[in-house]
């Protein structure tokens, strides 16, 4: 099988939104491909679709050969799916939960039995077993949910946000998780709206935006998009809100974009030497004074914004602003 996953001009309408825009890609079997955007861009929108728990307004997907719309069947029993949202109940013990799994799933008593065993083992979970999966911490919680997506052994994970919201230990060991499981010959398949995880994880990714897939090739050749770019990094001496200089330094020619990034202030421009003295003179003019300086090589993050026009990080604040935004991008507004 070439293709695990292969998505044709999937479209998907909420009333006036177009929250997932013709949307076409292929993954690979056995490769991990990521789907990158900034939160509400049409990503657990399209898994939901791909994976048969929403039906396509246009479009198709056909995962390990078979037609969703027509086989939802035949995908389920080859997917395992790890939700944005826990799917596991809190009052039941990790192996409950597992064997509620399991026979979901078909599995007989005995597999059953074998493949619980082998996941509480794999997830290095055995020792809690028997507790109330509530009282997990949000790391165990999360490989929990990845052991229950792979108790009958699926051929393609679909993972939606992995790591979000895990403190860097335990997204570290997902992170492993998700490599060890590629390396067993399982295709994956995530989103993420984490760029570092991207970088990391992903060899190929395509990036998704207002419901559009804007771009779509391997992380490096994405890269090399942003090399007209130079980027230029600052930190402010005592400065506790870095953020205000980002309106500031913003404005000035030659600026092409402006962001935080890792505690510093990080600009885009295609001419280093015209805006270093500018951006020096804008920050003494405004009380400010620059405690280090540094010319950095273009990352991921510079070519989404080089591609988008925009921060992955500048998310809408609400719902509401979210779908203004949508709607304005549109033209429905």
């Amino acid at each position: 099988m070439e293709n695990a996953v292969e998505v044709k001009e999937l479209t998907r309408n909420y009333g006036s939104l177009l929250a997932v825009d013709h949307v076409s890609f292929k993954v690979n079997s056995k490769e991990i491909f990521g789907l990158l955007g900034p939160n509400g861009a049409g990503k657990t929108t399209t898994i939901r679709m791909i994976c048969g728990m929403l039906r396509p307004t246009s479009g198709t997907a056909v995962v390990a050969g078979f037609d969703v719309s027509q086989k939802p069947q035949e995908v389920k029993r080859r997917i395992g799916l790890v939700p944005d949202v826990s799917n596991l109940f809190g009052e039941l013990s990790a192996r409950v939960n597992l064997e509620f799994m399991g026979k979901l799933y078909g599995l007989d008593k005995k597999t059953r039995r074998q493949r619980i065993d082998e996941v509480l083992e794999l997830f290095h979970l055995k020792e809690r077993q028997n507790d109330p999966v509530k009282y997990y911490s949000k790391g165990m919680h999360r490989r929990l949910t990845i052991a229950a997506a792979l108790i009958h052994q699926p051929e393609i994970l679909v993972m939606d946000e992995p790591t979000s919201g895990l403190d860097a230990q335990a997204a570290r060991l997902v992170r492993e998780i998700v490599i060890d499981v590629n390396k067993e010959g399982r295709t994956i398949l995530l989103t993420t709206h984490q760029i570092d995880e991207a970088d990391r994880l992903t060899p190929r990714v395509g990036i998704i935006d207002h419901g559009r897939l804007i771009t779509l090739n391997t992380v490096e050749q994405i890269k090399s998009s942003a090399e007209g770019l130079r980027a230029l990094e600052i930190r402010i001496l005592n400065e506790v809100d870095q953020q205000r200089w980002i309106p500031i330094i913003g404005g000035a020619e030659g600026v092409d974009n402006v962001f935080l990034a890792e505690g510093k202030i990080r600009i885009l421009s295609k001419d280093l030497s015209q805006i270093i003295p500018t951006v020096v003179n804008l920050v003494d003019k405004h009380g400010g004074k620059i405690e280090n300086v540094s010319v950095a090589q273009p990352t991921l993050e510079d070519a989404y914004i080089n591609l988008t026009g925009e921060s992955i990080r500048e998310e809408p604040k609400s719902r509401e602003e979210y779908l203004q935004r949508r709607l304005a991008r549109s033209g429905l507004r």
